[in-house]
């Protein structure tokens, strides 16, 4: 991977797949639950290498597994040992990268599906200004908040919610940031672009895509199992 955007900048993407993925079993990491005879963590980096603008990719795994990881990827990936959490695995991460590399895009291994097309529009909109961007969808659902005891407090209104993808990317020194000022006395974030928004940074939004789901639950793995299947064999990746 040696892309270089028209800009001159090198984009990298940080993958945390050193999570256990208890909800949906397996006995393995969730990120090495297999998906089509393959470990999701194998479909995820292959969409992210056919990205156009990727030149880096680092994927955080578990420690015990580290060898194992490297070996399914190839020598174009870096592996190095996950942390306790997922915060300690992508500030491992960026360390790790490359000094040239400018953009960092930030995925979850248990999107496997992702279009490469997607990851290439999220760097493509960091290049062209942005800090921060994250691939979003409508919410099909109505939402509820409640209290600890399952009370409907409020019922926000829908049109103004987005469910949020991976990638999302940023300016690395804005990420670098992000990561610099959290410690463990602030409440906990889901995703990368909550700590940047800490930082007042604005973060902007591009369309995701119904493919970049994340597979979490068992009905989850037999949708992607499904949409895998349906997928010509040169783009699924698998060989007759």
């Amino acid at each position: 991977m040696t892309a270089v955007n028209e800009a001159g900048a090198r984009v990298a993407v940080v993958v945390p797949a050193a999570g256990r993925g208890e909800r949906l079993g397996g006995g393995v990491p969730k990120a090495l639950r297999p998906l089509g005879g393959r470990p999701m963590l194998v479909h995820a980096v292959q969409a992210l290498s056919a990205a156009e603008l990727v030149s880096q990719i680092v994927v955080a795994a578990p420690p015990t597994l580290v060898e194992v990881v490297s070996r399914l990827l190839g020598p174009d990936v870096r592996v190095l040992p996950g942390g306790a959490e997922r915060v300690d695995s992508v500030r491992g991460a960026l360390r790790a990268l490359d000094d040239d590399i400018r953009v960092v895009l930030v995925h979850d291994a248990a999107r496997p599906l992702t279009p490469p097309s997607l990851v290439d529009a999220v760097a493509r909109a960091v290049l062209g200004g942005h800090p921060a961007v994250i691939p979003v969808l409508p919410l099909a659902d109505t939402v509820k908040e409640v209290d600890a005891d399952g009370r409907v407090l409020r019922t926000p209104p829908r049109g103004g919610l987005r469910a949020v993808q991976t990638p999302q990317g940023f300016r690395r020194e804005v990420l670098e940031a992000a990561y610099a000022s959290q410690d463990g006395d602030q409440p906990a974030v889901t995703d990368d672009a909550g700590l940047v928004e800490r930082l007042g940074v604005p973060v902007a939004t591009i369309p995701g895509a119904d493919e970049a789901f994340k597979v979490t639950r068992p009905a989850d793995l037999m949708f992607a199992e499904a949409l895998l299947a349906r997928r010509p064999l040169a783009e699924s990746g698998r060989s007759s």
